[in-house]
């Protein structure tokens, strides 16, 4: 959709940090973009409560949904069994047409699970996959799955390629952009049966298959979309964030304990600061369940306000481009 006046739904419950911080984001990508609708979903006393904390915002409402899915909890019994939660409610305002895409940072699992169950898959998908764009030496590169699914067939590893590419070309402008296969390393005979089945796919496929690659090329941005499981995904993702955050504060430390360090620090103060944020996962905000019929945003559940905010203004910017 690439016009105005659509509305994004928001589950205001499932953030670990509480409705508050959902609130708040939603308040700031409201002013960001006052010309798109917000409809948080939650618990709607908890949420007016919120709301009145601040300066009334016309383009913000709200939509009851009394319960609240905990990420301990099991997500198909979770969905089958609370069809008052925010996350079942937000997913069955965008499948009703009340919205044209959700946000959520509750439970992974849940929200995969419920959006597949409700809103659908793409015809020729068989499970829907989370993307993350990570930062490298020469731009991103879009990695896939990151947590949705933990065991996957090869037909899933090859579809990844499939939508992670169209995503790619779609929305970083990428051109025939190039694939590679999370592997333990680069030769074709490498891997569990399940690699080597999804290699001989990927081969055959007519995407411009770069073979299997080793983590370490990641970073250097070696292809443009990394396949994998969610659980190799996921376990890579979550080390990035933790690498880069204490490389920062080794860095920080270092420049910090001599005078002359200091000085030093002062002058490549910019250059570090756009370093951190090109490595801040708040700053992405959110990442698109791809495959889905509609649009999908998982936030990281540990947002703030401002990751929130960002996760929100990533799902807008995906329904005006039409993703």
């Amino acid at each position: 959709m690439g016009i105005a006046g659509f509305t994004i739904a928001v589950d205001a419950m499932g953030c670990d940090l509480g409705p508050s911080v959902v609130v708040d984001g939603a308040l700031q990508a409201s002013q960001a973009h006052p010309d798109v609708k917000l409809l948080l979903v939650g618990q709607e006393d908890v949420i007016k409560r919120e709301l009145a904390k601040h300066k009334e915002n016309a383009q913000i409402s709200v939509l009851h949904a009394p319960e609240i899915i905990t990420p301990d909890e099991v997500p198909t019994s979770a969905i089958r069994q609370k069809k008052g939660s925010s996350l079942v409610v937000g997913l069955k305002a965008v499948k009703e047409g009340q919205a044209s895409g959700f946000v959520s940072a509750g439970s992974t699992g849940a929200l995969l699970t419920g959006a597949t169950v409700i809103i659908g898959r793409k015809k020729g998908i068989e499970r829907p996959a989370l993307g993350t764009p990570i930062p490298t030496k020469k731009g991103y590169t879009l990695l896939l799955d990151c947590g949705a699914n933990m065991d996957c067939k090869p037909s899933y590893l090859m579809q990844f390629a499939q939508i992670g590419v169209e995503y790619v070309e779609k929305a970083l402008g990428v051109e025939n952009p190039k694939v590679g296969l999370i592997n333990v390393g680069t030769e074709e005979e490498k891997g569990n049966a399940a690699a080597k089945e999804a290699y001989g796919l990927l081969a055959e496929s007519g995407l411009n298959f770069a073979g299997n690659i080793e983590g370490r090329e990641i970073p250097a941005g070696a292809v443009d979309v990394a396949v994998c499981d969610g659980f190799v995904g996921n376990i890579m993702l979550k080390f990035m964030e933790g690498l880069s955050k204490t490389l920062m504060g080794m860095i920080k430390e270092e420049l910090m304990a001599t005078r002359i360090s200091k000085l030093g620090a002062l002058l490549a103060k910019g250059a570090l600061g756009n370093i951190k944020k090109r490595f801040d996962y708040r700053e992405v905000g959110g990442a698109p369940f791809l495959g889905l019929t509609s649009l999908v945003v998982k936030a990281h559940g540990s947002s703030d306000a401002f990751a929130m905010k960002n996760a929100i203004i990533k799902c807008i910017e995906f329904e005006r481009e039409g993703k």
